[in-house]
């Protein structure tokens, strides 16, 4: 049986976002865990996720019966400042992202700073990526804002 071997498959991508959130940093923190976590959603549908927050937690979709969707490892966590998460995210094909979340507080002000980094083989699909983020930060914005009544 031959093998295929394709060249200049591996490719890149960089979806950098900075949010200014009218909540306190540890507010916007946890509102970040419930929205990639239970409350996660489509613009469709509610997608629930499990988000473990310790350093090797597993962030998935359980869809029961021992079925569902790996996403990623928590990398990194210092509750209420950084949330780093590796794996596969939503692709399923060889490619690998870093997910970034920093936050620093200034006058009950908090400041986001949002980094999603992926390689391997970037489908068509996942071209559209930039809208998923801007939809669940807006819900992060909005969510965190409301928890500080602001």
């Amino acid at each position: 049986m031959a093998a295929t071997v394709k060249e200049g498959v591996v490719q890149a991508f960089e979806i950098l976002k900075e949010e200014e959130i009218a909540a306190p940093i540890e507010i916007v923190f946890e509102t970040i865990l419930e929205q990639m976590g239970p409350l996660n959603s489509t613009p469709e549908k509610p997608m629930p996720m499990v988000l473990e927050a310790w350093p090797g937690g597993r962030w998935f979709r359980d869809l029961g019966n021992n079925t569902g969707h790996f996403w990623g490892t928590v990398q990194a966590i210092k509750a209420p400042s950084l949330l780093e998460i590796s794996g596969p995210l939503f692709m399923s094909n060889p490619a690998v992202s870093n997910l970034q979340y920093r936050l620093t507080e200034e006058d009950g002000i908090t400041r986001m700073r949002f980094v999603h980094r992926a390689m391997g083989w970037v489908g068509d699909q996942e071209r559209g990526v930039d809208d998923g983020w801007s939809q669940l930060i807006g819900r992060i914005r909005t969510a965190a804002a409301a928890r500080a009544g602001r």
